[in-house]
């Protein structure tokens, strides 16, 4: 069996951060019935798409679920959705805070009918506060996070992460607290409403930063492909291109002053410690791209994974699945010792399990 077999998960999210969230559950076993208004989900309608004429982008995040198309204006359709819940043990909606409860699926109208009921709101800013009414797509998120601003070069503007990581996280940390809520509920009987922010959840997504922050009390900067407060740590240059190389204590130090054939780096004052390695970077990476510049970045990395020194090619999003033995791996990573290795479930077609749904009325999965 896998972990969350016999869970029941009732999806009305829609785009990415709550999709994602529930994807995540269905890969381990919970029985997820999506939801969807009759013009289906956002994601259905953008691209890239496939040769069979389906999105990428939605069979990414909607795989392994059942899918039913119920318009909540109509009062049949509303009571479906409102039996569907009585009989589930989580609800995620991502709609901006208030319109669930004016569609009559609201926390409090859902809560009243299922008190085991764990209910789950993913929206951009909280479901209150000054801040709860704004629009919110990933961009702005972390354009508000201050996450853009810490990312990219010294000299440059500031950069958008290359993933749509605010709705990411935002739905990572929804699944994370519906199984924390789970969990409570087998203690008290009773479920929870859990309110996760795209915001909060980018905040909470960058402890060095802000460990920067209250240490300093200035806001980070932009450092480029450095570490921020530790060197050498970062992107180097080779031959041929770059590679990423961590060193972040003194051993490591010792054995790639060793490798590069400069022991006198160990007795020099100036690297004697990772501060003071930090303040003289520009030296340290004059010495290491001396040494790397007469090899591949490949065999740079080679020889410092044979002494033991953290580094690695920068490889692009095709070289990286093929590196985990997969063409694309969008599952979630983690290997339970108690459950079997199915190939994933395809994402549904629109209102694929619809009619079985309405004709039981009742959650039975065939």
């Amino acid at each position: 069996m896998k972990p969350l077999t016999q869970l029941k998960i009732l999806d009305f999210t829609r785009v990415l951060s709550g999709p994602y969230c529930t994807a995540l559950l269905a890969d381990l076993g919970a029985d997820v019935i999506k939801v969807e208004p009759p013009t289906g989900d956002d994601y259905r309608h953008i691209g890239p798409f496939l040769k069979d004429g389906s999105s990428a982008l939605f069979d990414t995040v909607n795989r392994g679920k059942r899918s039913i198309m119920l318009d909540l204006a109509q009062a049949d359709h509303k009571a479906l959705a409102l039996k569907l819940a009585q009989e589930a043990d989580v609800l995620v909606e991502n709609f901006r805070p208030g319109v669930a409860a004016k569609l009559g699926i609201g926390y409090a109208a859902v809560s009243a009918l299922n008190p085991k009921l764990v209910y789950a709101s993913i929206s951009g800013f909280g479901q209150d506060g000054p801040l709860a009414q704004r629009p919110a797509y990933d961009i702005i998120i972390q354009a508000m996070s201050g996450l853009m601003s810490v990312t990219g070069e010294p000299d440059g503007p500031p950069m958008l992460v290359g993933e749509s990581i605010a709705d990411v996280v935002s739905g990572l940390f929804a699944s994370w607290g519906i199984l924390a809520a789970l969990n409570q509920r087998h203690a008290t009987g009773l479920g929870q409403h859990l309110d996760v922010g795209m915001l909060q959840s980018m905040l909470a997504l960058q402890p060095l930063v802000a460990a920067r922050l209250f240490a300093s009390g200035q806001a980070p900067k932009r450092v480029g492909n450095r570490h921020p407060i530790s060197a050498p740590f970062g992107a180097f240059r080779a031959k041929d291109g770059m590679f990423m190389l961590a060193v972040l204590n003194d051993k490591l130090m010792g054995a790639l002053s060793v490798v590069m054939a400069r022991p006198e780096i160990l007795s020099d004052p100036h690297f004697a410690t990772d501060e003071l390695r930090f303040a003289n970077e520009a030296v340290l990476r004059q010495y290491i791209e001396e040494w790397a510049m007469g090899l591949s970045a490949h065999d740079a990395v080679e020889a410092l994974l044979k002494v033991g020194v953290p580094a690695a090619e920068i490889l692009d999003a095709k070289q990286a699945n093929e590196l985990v033995g997969r063409k694309i791996a969008f599952e979630q990573p983690i290997k339970f010792s108690g459950a079997t290795k199915d190939p994933l479930a395809p994402s549904p077609k629109a209102d694929e399990h619809g009619a079985a749904i309405r004709n039981t009325c009742q959650w039975t999965k065939p």
